[in-house]
């Protein structure tokens, strides 16, 4: 097993890298970084030349790519003024964007694939019986509804909910515009309520997207293992029903999940704009969005190597949950 999660690490790395190359060549070739100093009037050539040589913006692409390379694993990811700071810290900005979606992204995740696989293999056990038909029906409800329709729906009565709390001469409870200024202080009670009531309506809006294509890739990845040979010996020897569901059959159906999962973290994770933007979150989505209107090269380079290295952790984490579902997989 150790063997295996080397040789996969390995592999990772070089992906990587090829990844940070043409990542950066997207970012360099899609804009002029002193586009916005041309224009003003009354610059010279001679400020634009010195505004180039201190960015290094008069080096070879390939050159400045190196140059950003070494200094990103060194942990110097550069330095941005397009978000109205002066010299603003790309890590330190893309570091706490990373923070504040990590942790709505997280809950909904853990949230949606718990609940997702349990849905699923009670769906697949209990093939079109009255439950299947209701999982079936709200999954497929949830695909069908785009994630800001469900912030928006979620965010509404949320706010109905907070006035029916004053009209019956209580607090406000659940949190529609973000997360409270100061953190989280007061009494252990205190702390939990108002942690619970920032974070469960954003939680919720991501959860119920992400829970809808686990539930189905589950029931569906069930049945197909129940229905396989092995399965079928496993009942003719009078193994019972539980014994050849969870011991058998539910570590197989795991893989397709595990896959779906990796690769879903990564994108929704990415896609957090809309949620974060409805519920008034300054996480990645904020950033990548204000990071693009006012072209600002470094910034977005540190935003999209985040999600990268996001994407590349999560399927190396994959395929060492195969390797320990299926040992054949690690083996070949």
């Amino acid at each position: 097993m150790i063997r295996y999660a080397i040789r996969r690490l390995l592999i990772s790395i070089p992906v990587l890298i090829v990844g940070t190359l043409a990542v950066y060549l997207m970012v360099a070739l899609s804009g002029d970084p002193l586009g916005e100093l041309r224009s003003q009037p009354g610059v010279t050539e001679e400020t634009i030349q010195n505004a180039a040589a201190s960015l290094g913006l008069d080096k070879p692409v390939l050159v400045r790519y190196w140059d950003w390379l070494m200094g990103f694993f060194q942990g110097d990811w550069g330095f941005s003024v397009a978000l109205g700071q002066a010299r603003a810290d790309v890590f330190t900005v893309v570091t706490d964007a990373f923070w504040t979606t990590f942790r709505l992204v997280l809950g909904a995740e853990i949230l949606a694939i718990v609940l997702g696989m349990a849905i699923g293999v009670l769906a697949a056990v209990r093939q079109y019986s009255i439950f299947d038909y209701i999982a079936t029906s709200a999954a497929f409800l949830m695909f069908s509804m785009p994630i800001f329709c469900v912030a928006i729906v979620l965010k509404t009565y949320g706010i109905q909910f907070n006035n029916f709390l004053v009209d019956i001469g209580l607090d406000r409870w659940l949190t529609t515009a973000g997360p409270p200024e100061g953190g989280f202080s007061g009494s252990l009670g205190e702390i939990i309520a108002r942690y619970t009531g920032t974070f469960i309506l954003p939680t919720l809006s991501i959860m119920l997207i992400s829970f809808a294509a686990y539930s189905r890739f589950q029931r569906s990845s069930m049945l197909e293992t129940l229905n396989s040979d092995y399965v079928r010996t496993a009942r003719a020897k009078g193994l019972s029903s539980s014994r050849v569901i969870f011991r058998h059959a539910y570590r197989n159906a795991l893989i397709p999940v595990t896959t779906l999962f990796a690769l879903n973290f990564g994108s929704i994770f990415a896609g957090a704009i809309v949620t974060e933007t409805v519920f008034g979150w300054k996480g990645m989505g904020d950033l990548l969005v204000r990071s693009v209107r006012q072209y600002d090269p470094d910034m977005l380079m540190g935003w999209l190597m985040i999600v990268a290295v996001l994407v590349v952790v999560f399927n190396l984490i994959a395929d060492l949950v195969y390797g320990f579902l299926d040992p054949r997989i690690r083996i070949g």
